[in-house]
């Protein structure tokens, strides 16, 4: 909860931004899992995915915003 509120405040520059260090983390993430190397915080994994889905849906929701 806490940080889809700090996502909502912030500009669409940033929220992109985010989006690109979010999905860079996601493929190290990927990365370390396939090669069988163990996971330091297998939670990590689901999370980033999450966090992706939670800056989409704000990009989304602020384009739908101005389209209407």
């Amino acid at each position: 909860m806490k940080i889809t509120k700090e996502l909502k405040s912030l500009p669409k520059e940033e929220l992109n931004r985010r989006l690109n260090e979010m999905k860079k983390e996601l493929l190290k993430q990927n990365v370390q899992a396939n090669s069988g190397a163990n996971i330091q915080n297998p939670g990590k994994l689901k999370e980033v995915k999450k966090n992706i889905a939670r800056v989409n849906t704000i990009i989304k929701e602020r384009e739908e915003g101005k389209n209407k």
